[in-house]
């Protein structure tokens, strides 16, 4: 297969999920990702469910690359690597500040084998700052950055259950990368690109959570209260979700409940009056749906436009009509792990195959034919010295 990336290589010393998972993105997109591991290997090849010596957690974010096993303790396993780079365009690590130079391929020694090279660093706070050389992990951050607070709005701080910074941050990267690779095709250098998984989930946050910490000043007008955000109403035999923002969704939705004398409460009169009363908005939704199926809000609502949906389990997701039809969750067969399901790649292309290029690999899968694509020959030697697996 081919991609719109497929013109370049991506050295991978990444572990755990923010830069595998941004790599995995590249690779789907026809990018030949080798993914560098230690003798031991990723930490989340034991992470999760299990089959066949392959967790569900190392599957999900390593698709689409080659394994290559290196002890980069040893000489002969630097050298191994610096003959990689010399071939690749772009270099990522996820080591806490200053760990990579201190194994020997800070960006000085990286761009004097490849000076054009896009090389990558993502860390879990920055480079600098009184926090990094903290350990972290996704929680940390969702505490750190707001994120807790934002779900627990003004009670318990609540972790969301899903590893968010961890994969905005891949996601951020992968962006970050390919603009880098763009940008070198018109000045032909290389750049150095920097992200934290902080500074990624702050900035995520702000369009929306921080709108109230936005203006600065005299003159602003209220804020608005998030107690009422987001929260799925209760009908007589389910849930559902109902978002009204725009003016003909709110005469929409009272056309939808028969209460005629909403349109003349001052509080529901234009987009600013609603977003000031909120929390009394969805009151008023969450005591009309109330007093009907699902089945009957939805057709209601959909009558008049109004966005609305019914609340999916997980195991939902993969019988919902319009799930299917995007063709989204693929059941494939993995050599070692057997048959599983996963996400398509989300963005489709009309001109270029995207997609997974292969499953995700074995501990050293390709150690010889990588190897071998390097022009180096003794890989008995290497294995028996404990080099490579």
């Amino acid at each position: 297969m081919t991609g719109p990336l497929s013109n370049y290589r991506i050295v991978d010393l990444t572990t755990m999920i923010s830069g595998p998972y941004a790599t995995q993105l590249l690779g789907d997109q026809g990018a030949d990702v080798i993914k560098v591991e230690s003798i031991d290997g990723d930490l989340m090849r034991e992470a999760g469910p299990a089959r066949g010596g392959m967790s569900s957690a190392f599957l999900l974010s390593n698709r689409s690359k080659r394994s290559l096993s290196l002890d980069l303790k040893q000489g002969d396993g630097k050298v191994i690597l610096e003959r990689l780079l010399a071939s690749a365009d772009v270099f990522v690590q996820n080591f806490r500040p200053g760990t990579i130079e201190r194994m020997g391929f800070g960006e000085k020694h990286v761009r004097s084998i490849r000076a054009d090279i896009i090389y990558v660093s993502i860390s879990g706070f920055g480079e600098t700052g009184p926090y990094r050389r903290k350990r972290v992990y996704d929680p940390i951050i969702q505490a750190l950055s707001g994120v807790m607070a934002r779900q627990g709005l003004h009670e318990t701080p609540r972790v969301m259950r899903t590893l968010l910074p961890d994969k905005l941050t891949a996601m951020t990267a992968a962006q970050a990368i390919t603009a880098a690779l763009l940008g070198r095709e018109h000045t032909g250098k290389g750049e150095h690109v920097r992200l934290s998984m902080l500074d990624a989930t702050i900035a995520w946050l702000w369009p929306d959570a921080m709108i109230n910490d936005t203006l600065l000043g005299e003159g602003v007008s209220a804020p608005i209260r998030p107690g009422a955000y987001y929260k799925a109403f209760s009908t007589k035999d389910g849930f559902i979700m109902v978002m009204v923002v725009s003016d003909d969704e709110w005469q929409g939705f009272v056309r939808a409940c028969g209460r005629p004398q909403l349109l003349e409460d001052d509080r529901f009169q234009s987009v600013s009056n609603r977003m000031e009363h909120f929390k009394e908005m969805f009151d008023v939704i969450r005591a009309s749906v109330s007093e009907g199926t699902t089945a009957e809000w939805i057709a209601k609502l959909d009558a008049e436009q109004v966005p609305c949906t019914h609340v999916n389990s997980l195991q939902d997701l993969f019988t919902d009509p319009q799930v299917k039809c995007n063709e989204l969750i693929l059941e494939t067969e993995h050599p070692h792990a057997g048959l599983m399901r996963s996400p398509r790649p989300a963005a489709r292309f009309t001109e270029q195959a995207v997609g997974e290029r292969c499953p995700a690999p074995m501990l050293g899968q390709h150690n010889e034919e990588i190897l071998a694509e390097l022009n180096i020959e003794d890989i008995d030697r290497l294995r028996q010295q404990g080099v490579i697996t």
